[in-house]
């Protein structure tokens, strides 16, 4: 979601110089970006926060965009080498109140959140960046794994979905991470007609391009919500414990493209990452036939 606030940035801004400091492996997101982006990798399991700081200049400002321990000791060493420091709002008091049931409202855009930090250091984003136009596209990409267990559709269902779609002759590519996500993956490839299965196979950089070539995707509230995102893809999105109103939903999606059960349970968690108090995920129990409908529906809109 940051990538994108960048680049609107740096557009409107371009007597300034940017430096985004990330995880290496994140380096493809900003790829293209205008001239006066640079991209600073770190990686975490080899270098300690010391020799990430030693290796980093000296800024005249410093935006803090993701707020834990590690970005809060890097901006204050920023801050005695003379740097002013602005660092995001998280909303943690109104996420409370969101996921323990005395607010129901949509809460403001992570976007937003990015944005009032960087006027805070006098560079303020007049518009928002429009994300990438929409050619003709086809296939459909699917991403059914997220990173708790209260995002993740079930997966016998989600495979009902993907015989749904191949018995429509719509071409599906299969997005994962891990070895047993590609297990799962590479079995539905084999045995539904016109599913490939590119998990473990490509960069997120291959990723991407491919992603940008669908006409849709159907992602969990995950990181490859807003990966397709990024490259301006209609994204169908399966909500279970958390919900569209904590400011995560992908970025130029809109709401009523979002699968979700209405109950007083939900939200019960911003990242997902809570157990079910029920311990049945009933947020979750939707039918794998309107999920392809809504897929199908999504998917000649674009035709």
């Amino acid at each position: 979601m940051l990538a994108p606030v960048v680049r609107a940035a740096a557009e409107q801004h371009p007597e300034t110089e940017f430096t985004v400091l990330s995880q290496q492996r994140f380096e493809a997101l900003f790829a293209g970006m205008p001239a006066n982006v640079r991209f600073h990798g770190a990686e975490l399991k080899k270098q300690s926060l010391r020799e990430i700081i030693r290796g980093l200049g000296r800024y005249e400002y410093v935006a803090d965009m993701h707020g834990v321990l590690r970005s809060v000791v890097i901006r204050n060493a920023m801050r005695l080498r003379g740097a002013r420091v602005a660092s995001i709002d998280k909303g943690r008091w109104s996420k409370w109140l969101l996921t323990h049931g005395f607010i129901h409202r949509p809460l403001r855009h992570t976007t937003e959140r990015y944005k009032e930090v960087f006027s805070r250091i006098d560079v303020p984003i007049k518009y928002r960046y429009n994300t990438p136009p929409i050619n003709l596209r086809s296939g459909v990409g699917i991403a059914p794994f997220a990173a708790h267990r209260g995002k993740i559709y079930p997966i016998e269902r989600m495979e009902r979905v993907v015989a749904l779609l191949s018995s429509k002759n719509i071409p599906v590519v299969l997005f994962g991470g891990g070895k047993k996500e590609q297990e799962i993956l590479d079995g539905w490839a084999g045995r539904y007609g016109g599913v490939e299965c590119v998990a473990g196979r490509k960069t997120m950089r291959e990723e991407l391009e491919i992603m940008r070539g669908l006409r849709l995707m159907v992602t969990m509230d995950s990181g490859n919500m807003h990966l397709a995102s990024l490259v301006g893809t209609r994204v169908i999105s399966i909500w279970g414990a958390t919900h569209p109103f904590a400011g995560f939903l992908g970025y130029g999606q809109q709401e009523s493209d979002c699968i979700q059960r209405e109950l007083e349970c939900r939200p019960c968690s911003v990242y997902g990452n809570k157990k079910c108090k029920y311990g049945d995920y009933r947020c979750l129990d939707i039918k794998a036939e309107e999920v392809a409908e809504r897929i199908l529906k999504a998917y000649e809109d674009r035709a």
